[in-house]
This record gives C-alpha cells, structure tokens and sequence, in this order.
C-alpha cells in the first residue's frame, strides 16, 4: 500500500539560504485544496507532525492528479533542521522545484 500524501509541493521561495515560502496543495479527503502558500515555520510544523509532503506538479485539466517526485524530508544535523529532498542536506534544499 503507498504511503499517504498530506501535500504536494510545487514551488518554493528562498531568502538568505533559507526555505521563504512554499506554494502547495493539501490532501483534504479524496482530494486536494486549491493552491497555499505556507512559510517556512508553517512547512516546518507540518513535518515535525509526521505528515508527507511530496515535491510535485498539478497536471492541468486533471483535477487533483499529479506529477510526483521526490519525499519532502526533516533533516537534523548539528542541532539544526534543514527541509530537503536528500537525506545528506546541510542546507535548506528542494530538489527539481521551481522557484516562485
């Protein structure tokens, strides 16, 4: 059975090296919300709770079906936390995402 998707993250927003804001969508039901922008400490609650986000984009004319790609990760090092699609990051890092 696969794993279940909270979000799907489809653009991100960087100020001084760090995460700014993501665009996204939620799981909600069977479906998924019109698009959010969450902030950083947003996204990052989010993670601390355990729910999966997921790097994507929303297929056009396709209603709540999308194109996935990497797991958004918590990383910890060093007494910091870093959001990022590798599980080696020592920086704020999403791969393959566009900038907004």
């Amino acid at each position: 059975m696969a794993k279940k998707i909270d979000g799907v993250i489809e653009a991100v927003r960087f100020k001084n090296g760090q995460i700014f804001s993501v665009r996204a969508y939620e799981k909600r039901g069977f479906t998924f919300s019109d698009r959010l922008v969450l902030d950083r400490k947003m996204l990052l609650e989010r993670l601390q709770k355990g729910q999966a986000f997921i790097a994507g984009s929303r297929q056009d004319l396709m209603a709540s079906t999308f194109n996935l790609s990497k797991p958004i990760l918590l990383v910890k090092s060093d007494g910091r936390e870093f959001i990022a699609t590798s599980e080696n990051a020592t920086r704020d890092e999403l791969e393959n995402v566009p900038f907004f």
